[in-house]
């Protein structure tokens, strides 16, 4: 049972970021931000979970049957993340790439402190047996000393596949779309840094001050560490409403207004990017329709064009109305992973980009996210994303694009490194 509080905050912003700060003595944090993004209907507008009162970690073997079991036993808030690697769990697939990071496959906890802010309010739920703990909690979350954001990582980035093996790997997905195999695949690469020590919160708020993403994430996980800013949603669930909103399709920005306005409009019009964005919205439609009522998937929005501060995206929204009795991790086992990070077929397409990537995916292209205690839940899609093992000394960040009939190698990768700019400016600064 949980006790809850509710206190209104006289400066928000500030008290995020002392959140933030304080919260970083727990072993177990998750950390969701929608920088007050209004138009993809996010509950809350931060979350803070901390402070494991249980928890389960495991491989992907039978992952989501155990997920299902721990959210029956709780039947509380729980927190935490899928990665790709699930797929092996809901398909016979494997992942036998190079993996650096060592994350476990999956990673959820029932926190024993919850922080919810909705405008200038804060509700917090404590397990009763630490409720008696918050005054003294909210007295050291506001004396939190903010330092200025003058942390210098000064990261060395290494490429994991260098730009004429990228070229050559892309020419063989293509030839695997003419002969049939696929008709679209999501081919990523790796980027990283070895031996290199980075601090966790100062390098996530310069990523989330330069990107402003409405899926913002900071996991700790013990050693291990996700900085994400995520302008994706990958599956919300609101009671028996189902949505999903796929990203495929991106423009880079311009200073000059004109030329802004004038990218924005070539990406609403292009034909690829449209073409690749419709494919992965009738895989969406597909994957939902598992768990559906019969008639009830709807395409909401087809490739609407936003703009966030790094990048315009092309945003497509498909919803549905969830069958009687369907369990919430049924929901995620029959979407996961989500169609934008593959491709289509998914089974065809996860085999051929798994036999050509360089890297396990791991927590990349995974999903952060919570359940609520009626069943409700809400997840992003890990992209646009740092992690970092603190033990090993490994920090990692990947971008991937989508791969078509009509794509151009060299664009692809051009596309590639417009995605990795913000991270790498902030590991190299």
């Amino acid at each position: 049972m949980r006790t809850h509080t509710s206190v209104l905050l006289k400066d928000t912003s500030q008290f995020k970021e002392q959140l933030l700060l304080w919260s970083q003595q727990f072993d177990d944090v998750v950390w969701l931000d929608s920088n007050n993004y209004q138009s993809f209907n996010s509950k809350y507008d931060a979350v803070l979970a901390v402070d494991a009162m249980t928890s389960i970690q495991t491989d992907y073997f039978g992952a989501f049957d155990k997920l299902k079991e721990y959210q029956e036993s709780t039947k509380d808030w729980i927190f935490g993340y899928l990665s790709y690697d699930l797929k092996n769990d809901v398909e016979d697939l494997e992942s036998n790439n190079y993996d650096g990071l060592n994350f476990p496959d999956l990673y959820f906890f029932q926190p024993k402190k919850l922080f919810l802010i909705k405008g200038n309010r804060l509700n917090v739920h404590y397990l009763n047996m630490c409720a008696d703990e918050f005054e003294e909690d909210l007295k050291s979350i506001k004396t939190q000393e903010l330092s200025p954001q003058h942390h210098k990582n000064d990261v060395k980035i290494h490429l994991r596949m260098h730009k004429d093996e990228y070229f050559e790997k892309v020419k063989l997905l293509i030839a695997h779309i003419h002969r049939g195999d696929i008709y679209e695949a999501n081919f990523c690469q790796e980027f990283y840094a070895e031996e290199t020590s980075i601090n966790p919160v100062e390098t996530y708020k310069k990523l989330n001050a330069i990107s402003r993403p409405p899926f913002a994430s900071f996991i700790k996980v013990y050693d291990k560490f996700l900085l994400s800013a995520s302008p994706e949603r990958y599956i919300q669930k609101q009671h028996d409403r189902i949505i999903s909103q796929p990203i495929k399709g991106t423009a880079k920005r311009s200073s000059d207004e004109l030329e802004d306005i004038k990218l924005k409009k070539e990406l609403s019009e292009d034909i690829k990017e449209r073409s690749e964005n419709i494919m992965i919205v009738d895989l969406v439609r597909n994957d939902l329709s598992k768990t559906a009522k019969k008639g009830s998937v709807t395409v909401d929005e087809l490739c609407k064009v936003y703009t966030f501060d790094q990048v315009h995206q092309m945003i497509s929204t498909v919803t549905a109305i969830l069958e009687d009795n369907i369990h919430p991790v049924e929901v995620l086992k029959t979407t996961f992973p989500m169609g934008s990070m593959t491709g289509a077929p998914k089974i065809s397409a996860m085999k051929i980009i798994e036999a050509l990537e360089l890297t396990k995916r791991g927590l990349y292209s995974g999903s952060v996210g919570y359940f609520t205690p009626e069943g409700d839940f809400d997840f992003n899609v890990v992209i646009r994303s740092i992690l970092y093992n603190q033990t090993k000394e490994y920090v990692s960040y990947s971008v991937g694009g989508a791969i078509t009939a009509k794509s151009d190698p060299l664009k692809e990768y051009e596309e590639c490194l417009i995605k990795a700019k913000a991270m790498r400016e902030v590991l190299e600064n």
